[in-house]
């Protein structure tokens, strides 16, 4: 029991680090910066870890950075290089293993699948890469089914660096500038929820407008 609970205490710490972030600066202070940037590339770049946090690690780390606990230039740097190496990742692993798992022997993974994927691609490639960067779990795979798709690299890559500065940008930026004002430090998670509320507006306005355009 003794050897357990320990081990219990750190996974829970890097499953919500956003939760436990005053904790782990005072404890390994500026290398606080490198854990964020592992925890942003798995959240990113491995799609068995899209649980980690995102949205409200960033805004959280925004806050600190206010409060001069973290510094706010290396942040941006090193959380957008994360999530664009992340996102990189992703993209490959769905590139050279996705094409094969639609070979026919698995079940539920048929051509016509990949088919469809390659054609939405097609038609929302860019605008999907960019928004899903703000959908907690779907940007974890959003990059996986671009490379699946057989989306060209030249093409992701430019919504992919997007995406990622404008994730990064904004809720760093505004964790910075709002996160220490009281009202919002007491009120945290409801911040968390409106900040992935308003994310998600755009995905449905999109969704909307696609289901309009399609043929009767």
């Amino acid at each position: 029991m003794d050897t357990v609970e320990p081990i219990r205490q750190v996974i829970d710490v890097f499953l919500h680090l956003d939760r436990h972030l005053s904790q782990v600066i005072s404890q390994y202070g500026t290398w606080t910066h490198l854990i964020l940037f592992v925890i942003v590339f798995c959240e990113t770049g491995l799609v068995v870890t899209p649980f980690l946090p995102g949205d409200s690690l960033l805004f959280a780390a925004g806050t600190f950075a206010a409060l001069g606990s973290l510094d706010v230039r290396l942040l941006l740097g090193l959380l957008f290089s994360a999530a664009v190496l992340g996102n990189s990742v992703n993209y490959s692993v769905g590139s050279y293993i996705g094409p094969r798992a639609f070979g026919g022997n698995v079940p539920l993974l048929r051509q016509e699948y990949l088919d469809r994927t390659r054609k939405f691609y097609a038609r929302h490639g860019g605008k999907t890469i960019i928004l899903a960067q703000f959908v907690p779990i779907i940007r974890t795979f959003a990059p996986f089914v671009a490379g699946v798709g057989a989306m060209s690299y030249a093409r992701f890559i430019t919504y992919n660096l997007t995406g990622a500065g404008l994730w990064v940008g904004l809720f760093v930026l505004g964790g910075y500038f709002f996160g220490t004002i009281p009202t919002v430090r007491e009120n945290f998670t409801l911040v968390i929820l409106a900040i992935i509320v308003i994310s998600l507006a755009p995905v449905m306005v999109e969704m909307v407008r696609s289901r309009r355009s399609r043929p009767a």
